[in-house]
């Protein structure tokens, strides 16, 4: 029996369908984070007035990225999804990207799966990152390098690939879990 959120099987290996967690809503400006050890989300930041996630952003449990936490995942939907909800998501592709504290830091790489829920009929055309609007991407990447700068990080996009490399990623990231534990 799964205990946490944290838990979860990262994906169905037979249809490529990953599980997520949303953590923060849709236009939310306050920025949570899941506890995997008490299982509660803690307030992470309060993003500055005018300032909100334009975008579901969550995890894929079951995974370790190199910055430490389970991969990040942006959901695409119309729908504010609310923190704590469990879904599948279909991955289109993903942001890589690194980030760093300050210059002298190493720079860690920090990725953004990009995904929309495996049933949303409105996304069902979509197959690829490459389907979304480039000035779509953009504004995603720049919510990120704005979020990086409001706490005192430098975010910076490395490139921009399809479903398979974040399929690649996934795999990599379960492994790095299991590693660990």
């Amino acid at each position: 029996m799964i205990q946490r959120a944290s838990d979860l099987p990262a994906i169905d290996r037979d249809t490529g369908i990953v599980n997520a967690i949303i953590e923060t809503s849709k236009h939310a400006r306050a920025k949570l984070d899941y506890d995997p050890d008490s299982g509660y989300y803690k307030l992470h930041d309060v993003l500055p007035e005018g300032l909100e996630f334009p975008f579901n952003f969550g995890f894929i449990p079951s995974t370790l990225a190199e910055d430490g936490d389970p991969l990040d995942v942006v959901v695409i939907t119309d729908a504010a999804l609310p923190s704590n909800c469990f879904l599948t998501v279909r991955l289109l592709g993903v942001i890589e990207a690194e980030e760093r504290a300050n210059r002298k830091q190493e720079a860690n790489r920090n990725d953004r799966l990009i995904g929309v829920p495996s049933g949303d009929p409105a996304a069902a055309s979509l197959g690829s990152i490459h389907d979304l609007r480039p000035e779509f991407l953009d504004q995603i990447e720049r919510f990120f390098k704005s979020y990086g700068e409001f706490k005192g990080k430098e975010w910076r996009t490395l490139g921009r690939s399809g479903a398979d490399r974040a399929l690649e990623l996934v795999e990599e990231a379960m492994e790095a879990r299991r590693r660990k534990k």
